[in-house]
Parts: structure tokens; sequence; C-alpha cells
């Protein structure tokens, strides 16, 4: 069945307002993107709020980030190295989701992975969240480590950057975000608290629920806190 292009527009428009609305960036932060059948992809705008775009301001771009054709004013964002990395390495991937959310953002910056999980949606719906190393925006460095991780995990923290998502369509790699973010809040208030450690769920059960999450839900083989201690 032939994509249709007009639907792929349509979809990364209601992501965008989906994504401005939850307060998950500002002003014209973030980037969204789509993996075309014929190898190109379909990208956000540069300098245009998630918000307020319209269908006709995406732009196909090839896998180095060129338009395939011109569209007007419009240019596709020069985060896409970040998009490209994750498609590479993760056939399965159709769809990645760039955001500045605020909590995400600020475990990200001190370089603390969420991996304390307080709720078994969580563990099950996600996996532990590591942090890849910073990179400078617009230049393949934006990357970072993430060819250590993205074979594992479906969601990543980026150094002083914020958090990628990504999975099989633009909806999905929208609602990895979203749960990322309520994740990262969790824990904030559990830390806020004092009660981090107590209300983290015991490891064994973790592994039973990563165990799950691999079985029922074919997802990456999340290995847990072990993992990110390793790569380390």
């Amino acid at each position: 069945m032939s994509q249709n292009i007009q639907e792929l527009r349509e979809a990364i428009c209601d992501v965008g307002r989906k994504m401005y609305d939850r307060q998950l960036c500002s002003t014209n932060d973030g980037n969204i993107s789509i993996r075309l059948d014929d190898g190109n992809f379909l990208i956000t705008p540069t300098g245009v709020s998630k918000g307020f775009m319209t269908p006709d301001m995406m732009c196909i771009v090839d896998k180095d980030g060129n338009l395939v054709e011109e569209n007007g004013p419009w240019k596709g964002t020069s985060e896409f190295k970040l998009h490209y990395k994750i498609y590479q390495l993760r056939p399965d991937v159709n769809a990645v989701v760039h955001a500045h959310p605020l909590y995400g953002t600020v475990f990200a910056a001190a370089n603390m992975p969420l991996d304390k999980p307080i709720c078994t949606e969580a563990a099950l719906n996600l996996g532990e969240i590591p942090v890849i190393k910073y990179g400078l925006p617009g230049t393949f460095e934006i990357c970072g480590d993430i060819e250590d991780y993205v074979e594992y995990h479906d969601a990543v923290l980026m150094r002083y950057h914020g958090a990628v998502t990504f999975g099989p369509d633009v909806l999905t790699a929208y609602y990895r975000m979203e749960s990322l973010e309520f994740i990262a809040q969790q824990e904030f208030a559990a830390r806020a608290m004092g009660i981090v450690e107590k209300a983290t769920i015991p490891q064994n059960v973790i592994d039973e629920l990563y165990e799950l999450r691999r079985e029922k839900y074919s997802a990456p083989d999340s290995m847990g806190p072990h993992h990110i201690a390793n790569k380390k």
C-alpha cells in the first residue's frame, strides 16, 4: 500500500500541535520526521513553531538532508542528521520526534538517566531512558554516542538538548515523548520527597517487566540500569 504524503503532512502537523499544547516545546523548538517508502524523508521546516505548522510547510529531504524539491521559503531542520542516524541504525523506525520537555531536559542536563521507574507502565512502555553525549546542533556531533543506545531503547535524553523518541509511526513516537516526560515528572517528585529509593520498583520486578516488554511488545532489549552502567 503506497503512502499518502498529504496524510503524513497532516499527521506531522497534528503531532506538532500536540507537542506545543502540552508544552513539550516552545517557540520554534523541536522537529519531527517520517521515513518515506522511496528512501526520502518528510520533515518539519526550520524556524517555525510546531504549534502553527501547515501541511504545505513540510519538506521532503534526502539522506543528506538536502531538499528533494524546492518548497518556497521552507527548509528542512538542520537537526535532520540525528534523525537519519536513528533511521540508519533502526530499520523498524519510521518516525522520529525531538522536543525539549521541561523535566526530561533537566534530567538530561544533569546527566541523569531515567532508570528508577516507580510505575509499572514506565518500565513496560519505555524501559530505562539513557542520556547521550552532548553534540553541537546542526553538525554530525549532534548524534553524540546515540549509536551505543539506539538498538536497546525507544527514547533517549540528549545532554543539554532535551529528548528524542522514535517508533513505527509518528503518533507512537509522539506518545513515547509524552511518556518520557511523565516518567521524568514522577522521578522528579520522588526525588523532591526524598523517597526515590523507597519508591523505585525492586530490581527483580524491573527485570520481569523488561522481559514482558521484550516478549509481549517485541520491544528493544532494554537491559536495565546495568546496561547504562556498562556503557559508561
